[in-house]
């Protein structure tokens, strides 16, 4: 997904967002649709070209079809991507419990698999569609605010004056950084596998399974043109791990349930849990990476930051920043325990903790309450 030829900063704006990608987006649009002025920075030429975070779930689809009530938003990205109605726990072949989301109260009874750089690319054609675009690449290298507004300084000496600065700048956050917001949690041990692949896979392409394992835990989602994608704790993950890597963690982990045939691009990473201790510092705000980062048990951290943009465009709209805050680091504090509690219990290597699991989860997901309850989380219908 590429942009236009860079665009000269202006001298002043209401809203300087920092970080173009899903969340900036969805609060730049959201903006937009308000009238209020706004500039969208990022530090990267372009914008997302790998799928990165691959679901979109129901909750989100909601917050689109809030944006664009005629849902031509929600619509052109289900056009993109492969609903799913059922997330499934395994053991090798053997099948723990099942979650299904097709009764879940919503007009969006799935979860949507869709690579992230088609959600960017929808987001920005409706951005572009509202008279906006990003401006890049613009790497913001300094921030500095006082009781009239902030001025940001890029890494070429140009200025921005604004009433707000938003970081959407991702875990790393700089805005967060000169705020002086304090980013409470902790590193997971092990290390996480990344990849788009193609394989003949046997539990199919209308499931998303989560396979539990002595050395790990695996998750195989269908994505849209016959892909899946792979995500894989691993004690020690190579840098970028190849297909004969790829292919052994599968015959490890699902014995003779993949083949796989391709390798379209992988990745290595260390996943963080933690939650920002404020979301607010006078006139400097976070939303997405920069407020929470957590396991990606569950698919959840894009949604969040989708929802968070669309929350803090409405605050900007209704004079109510302060209620931003209030109303989602509740949510971010709730899906970091919850991503992490999976995580957890998917990664234990104690032999008994493993043999009680195994035997109490097909038990639990028998209760229909605890199921509706599991999907309702998942799908982030809590949050409304």
């Amino acid at each position: 997904m590429t942009s236009t030829a860079a665009l000269p900063l202006p001298a002043t704006t209401d809203v300087a967002i920092v970080g173009a990608g899903p969340t900036g987006l969805s609060l730049a649009v959201t903006l937009a649709e308000a009238g209020i002025d706004f500039v969208l920075l990022d530090r990267l030429a372009e914008g997302a070209n790998t799928s990165r975070a691959a679901v979109v779930h129901a909750r989100t689809l909601e917050v689109l079809d809030e944006i664009d009530p005629s849902r031509a938003l929600s619509a052109e990205l289900i056009d993109r991507g492969t609903p799913i109605g059922t997330f499934r726990v395994r053991e090798g072949a053997r099948s723990l419990a099942t979650v299904r989301f097709d009764d879940l109260p919503t007009a969006h009874p799935y979860a949507l698999m869709v690579p992230q750089d088609q959600t960017e690319a929808v987001l920005l054609a409706r951005l572009r569609a509202l008279g906006a675009d990003v401006h890049r690449p613009y790497e913001v290298t300094a921030i500095t605010q006082d009781p009239d507004g902030v001025t940001l300084t890029t890494a070429t000496g140009e200025t921005l004056r604004a009433a707000h600065a938003v970081g959407a700048d991702g875990m790393h956050s700089a805005v967060r950084a000169a705020a002086g917001i304090g980013f409470t949690g902790s590193a997971y041990e092990e290390s996480f596998v990344l990849a788009d692949i193609a394989m003949d896979w046997a539990p199919g392409a209308r499931e998303v399974s989560l396979t539990l394992g002595a050395t790990g835990l695996t998750v195989v989602a269908p994505l849209p043109g016959g892909r899946h994608r792979l995500v894989a704790s691993v004690a020690e993950a190579p840098a970028e791990p190849d297909l004969a890597f790829v292919q052994g963690l599968l015959d490890e982990r699902a014995p003779g349930q993949a083949t796989v045939r391709s390798l379209a691009w992988s990745s290595r990473f260390r996943i963080h849990h933690r939650v920002a201790d404020r979301y607010r510092a006078g006139r400097l705000l976070l939303a997405g990476d920069a407020a929470h980062v957590h396991s990606p048990a569950g698919g959840q951290g894009m949604n969040t930051g989708i929802q968070d943009g669309y929350a803090l465009g409405r605050a900007f709209a209704d004079k109510d920043l302060d209620g931003y805050e209030a109303r989602r680091r509740p949510v971010a504090l709730r899906v970091v325990a919850l991503t992490d509690r999976m995580t957890r219990v998917a990664t234990t290597r104690n032999p008994v903790l493993r043999a009680v699991r195994n035997t109490l989860l097909p038990v639990l997901s028998r209760i229909p309450a605890l199921r509706r309850r599991l999907a309702t989380e998942l799908a982030e219908l809590n949050y409304r």
